[in-house]
Order: structure tokens, then sequence, then C-alpha cells
């Protein structure tokens, strides 16, 4: 049952116990386990799991569904020592989703703890299971939870089935190898030059593939600590809230070197340093990813001393794809392209990238690409190879004027205010583009006018915007608008808001143009 002799990150590990066992491999709320005790709780877990029926020829796909602690990194070591695949389910999954997730993938076995998320989110959808203790795992109690039978077809050299909560539909498994996530870890930790005197600090769920990659399999493979506090201590509320406050005082508290933020989280914390909080003088490397990020507000980051990098990745290519680095920087393009990977650009600019490649989507039929892969990302790259976004090929539309626009690009020139929580952009077909806005608390319609004027200084005549719409309330992945990195889903926001967005163009001379269920629209040009 042992498949560490073939797996990079169980070679790692084992070579770190033997070289450094002392070294803190795992560092958690409650306990911190060297690499020797990490080396032997993986071993005395997958004994566990397949005294349990958890086998590559027995049950062999299985999830897990856990606030961020050593007993995650612990599970998922075990189940690849094991040749089991794992699926992760977020806790920010809705139970529609959750339901999904787990019919798609055939799962029967359920590894969770008693965090009190995890707990309502599992008695929600399956109110008639039982839990039962599985034993201390990683300082944790862990508990596991056994559903109908389902039957699971074996699948050949997958160790991860990561669901994309995606734009549109139902989550689509992707299916990943150990190699394809080695592979991704191995050059990160080289382009980054991550070493054994690094603390990467988690501050997303480790369901999400980018934070699970970058910062547990990376530490692990360069003999570094990787630090695991639960999502509340940083501030983290569902898959959108955040307490700036919160998340400042964690990692003042953990001294982190490295970072992983999604682009919230980098503004919030640029407000912070300019409120006074003090960055630890260890923090060196923070990587911004998982949406478009505002050329401005990075420009404002450098200013502030915030070594912040931005980066690209998907899902299908094992996470990230191209990313900044200290000794390779440009600031508005997403970075060079990891050395495992090769790109180029389809005629309509789209970013084609070959290696790395996923195993496919669970329960769909593959297709073969000729060994490219087409990212549904527009770009281009410099003379110096930075690779530059400019949209995603389904988002762009065609004002009435005949000009191509895509509304990421508008998106990150609002998203620079600090009046402006969020934004989504349309125009299609149409003389101007109408922004809906979720303003932050303590701002007033005359602070959006000033954003958007000033977003609007910068863009050409085509993408300007002409009218604001204000949104309910923010748009998150429970209402069903957005994906859990930040990404509107758009045709479901216009089937929300699209009567108050066609009153902009019924009455474009008004300073409001109309109301609908308490919306108003405020005309800027």
């Amino acid at each position: 049952m042992n498949t560490a002799t073939h797996n990079p990150l169980l070679q790692a590990l084992a070579y770190h116990a033997g070289q450094r066992p002392r070294a803190i491999a795992l560092e958690g709320e409650c306990v911190s386990l060297s690499y020797q005790c990490l080396q032997e709780e993986v071993e005395e877990t997958a004994a566990i799991l397949y005294a349990n029926g958890i086998q590559a020829h027995g049950i062999n796909r299985i999830a897990i569904m856990m606030d961020n602690q050593p007993a995650w990194v612990i599970f998922d070591l075990a189940c690849q020592q094991l040749g089991v695949t794992l699926v992760p389910i977020p806790a920010f999954f809705t139970p529609a989703q959750v339901t999904h997730t787990v019919a798609d993938a055939g799962i029967s076995i359920i590894l969770c703890d008693q965090s009190p998320m995890v707990a309502e989110q599992l008695q929600a959808v399956f109110p008639q299971q039982d839990l039962r203790p599985l034993g201390r795992v990683g300082g944790h109690g862990s508990w596991m939870m056994t559903l109908p039978s389902l039957v699971q077809a074996p699948l050949a050299n997958v160790a991860r089935i990561t669901y994309t909560s995606g734009t549109t539909g139902d989550p689509k498994g992707v299916c990943l190898s150990a190699d394809n996530m080695s592979s991704v870890a191995q050059s990160l930790a080289e382009v980054i030059h991550v070493n054994q005197t690094d603390r990467h600090l988690c501050l997303l769920p480790l369901a999400v593939l980018l934070e699970n990659i970058g910062g547990v399999y990376v530490p692990l493979l360069s003999g570094a600590t990787c630090v695991l506090p639960s999502m509340a201590s940083i501030g983290m509320q569902g898959a959108a809230g955040l307490s700036p406050q919160t998340m400042c005082d964690t990692i003042r508290r953990h001294q982190p070197s490295t970072l992983i933020m999604l682009p919230q989280m980098l503004q919030a914390l640029v407000i912070m340093v300019q409120a006074g909080f003090q960055l630890p003088a260890s923090l060196r490397f923070i990587a911004v990813g998982g949406a478009p990020v505002s050329l401005e507000l990075l420009v404002q980051a450098e200013g502030l001393d915030i070594p912040v990098y931005e980066g690209y990745g998907l899902s299908e290519c094992g996470s990230v794809v191209a990313v900044n680095t200290p000794a390779s920087r440009r600031p508005g393009s997403v970075g060079r392209v990891l050395p495992h990977l090769q790109l180029k650009f389809a005629d309509d600019g789209e970013v084609l990238i070959h290696g790395n490649h996923f195993q496919g989507y669970l329960n769909q039929r593959s297709e073969d690409d000729g060994g490219w892969l087409a990212t549904g990302d527009l770009g281009y790259l410099d003379e110096d190879g930075y690779l530059y976004l400019t949209g995603r090929k389904k988002n762009c539309f065609i004002t009435s004027y005949g000009r191509n626009v895509a509304p990421e690009w508008i998106e990150r020139e609002l998203l620079i205010s600090p009046a402006i929580l969020q934004a989504v952009v349309f125009g299609e077909t149409r003389p101007f583009n109408v922004a809906l806005i979720v303003r932050r608390d303590g701002f007033l319609n005359a602070d959006i006018d000033a954003a958007i004027l000033r977003a609007n200084q910068q863009l050409p005549d085509y993408a300007r915007i002409g009218a604001w719409v204000e949104a309910d309330a923010a748009m998150t992945l429970h209402n069903g608008l957005y994906t859990a990195t930040g990404r509107p889903r758009r045709q479901q926001i216009r089937q929300v808001y699209g009567e108050i967005i066609e009153q902009c163009y019924q009455h474009p001379n008004q300073t409001t143009c109309g109301e609908t269920s308490q919306r108003s629209a405020h005309v800027i040009l």
C-alpha cells in the first residue's frame, strides 16, 4: 500500500525527516509537528484508513471537509501514501454544490472535523448520516461519515479531484496526478527560492488548490514550515467575508516569510498599512491571484513596501502557470511562465499552454487538444517574456460602436477605489457601459461618482462607464453571484439586475435614470 517511492512530495518528507528530524514542518493552533513526527503521523494515519477499508483496491475515492489544520495535510499525504484519490470539499460550498460533488465523485466516505461550519454543512446535506470518531490526527479529533455505497470506477493516476466552483452551472471535477501537483510545487520553490528558514502562513482554505500547492507542498518540498491557523482566526468568514484587523493580527503573531492572497485581501492589507500596520520584517513574498488585480493597487502596495507579486493559474494546469518574482518582476503582468510549461497564442489572442495538463474532467469525455490547453483567457507576451492578460474570451462583449471590450479591464480600474467593494461591467450591443457596484460601508454616492470618473480618465472612450447601479447586497458564493475566488457569475448577475441596468439606456440623460425595488441607477456621462 506504499506509493512513496514514486511520489516527489512523500520522498521529500522522508528526506527531511531523516536529515532534519526536529525541524518544524506543520504549525497549528494547538500542535506543532516536526518532520519526523509528520512522517510518523502520515504512516499511522494511512494504516488507520487502510484498516477502515480505504485503499487503492477497495474504496478508492474519499472526500475531505475540514477547517485548516495539520490534520488536513496528514490525511492528504496519507491518501497519497495509499494511492487513494482525495476530493476536497470547500466548507463555503452551498448544500447543492456539496450534494453534486459527492454524487459526481461517487463518494462514500467523508473525512471531517467538528468545526461549526463543517458540522452544520454536513448535517444540512446528510441529515440521516452519523459521524463516527476516527481518532486524533495531528492533534485534532477527526471523524468519518459513511454514505450509502456508490459505484466507484478505478481512476488511474489521479491523486486529486479538485472541484471548481466555476462561473456557471455545477462545479466540475478537475483530475490531477501527484506529478501534476508536484511539478508546479517544484517550479514555484525554484523561482521563489524557498528555503528551510521560510515560514508560510496559510490564509486561504486548503480546499483551494492554490493554497494547497503553493502553501503546503512548496514548503514541505523545501524543508520549510507551513503555518495552519483556522479560517476564523485569520478573519475569514465564508467565501467572501474578511476582517482586515484579524488578518493583520494573525500575520503579526506568526511572523511569516510568505503568503498567498486574493485581490480583496491585498486591498484590505494596503488599507491597513496605510492606517499604520507594520509588516513583519520576515515577510518577503506575497503572491496574489485568483482574480484580476488592478495595476494601481499593485503600485500602491509597492509604494508601501509590501512585497506583492501577481501570478496566474488554472486548476487544469495544477494551479500556478506564471508568476512575478523578486528576480523577475513587471507590475501589470502576471509574470513569466513557470519553467515546466510552454505557452503560445491562438489567432484571436487566446492563451494556449503545453505541459503538465490535468487528466481530464471527471465523468466527462476528454478531447484531444493536440497537446495544447485552450485556457479561455486572452493575453499577450511582451518582448521580455512577461505574460499580460486582457480578459476572459467568453466575457468579452461588443458595443454598439463595434468595439471589443474585456470587462475585467474596466473592473480592475474601479476596484482600486476604497469606496468600491465589488464591480461588474455590462455593455453588450450598447452605446456605453454600465457598472453594477457594491459600495463599502461609510461611503456616499458622490464617492462612487468620483471613483468612476477617476477610472474613466484611465480608459478610452469606448470602455468608460456611463452609468452605475447599486447592488442590493454583496455578491457572494452563497447567493450564487460570485465564485469562491472572487470572479463574478455574469449571467446570474444579469438575471437579478437586468431590469434596472436596462433602464439606464432608456433614460440616458437623467441624473437618476430609474428605480426598481428600491434600486437606483446613476448616470455619469
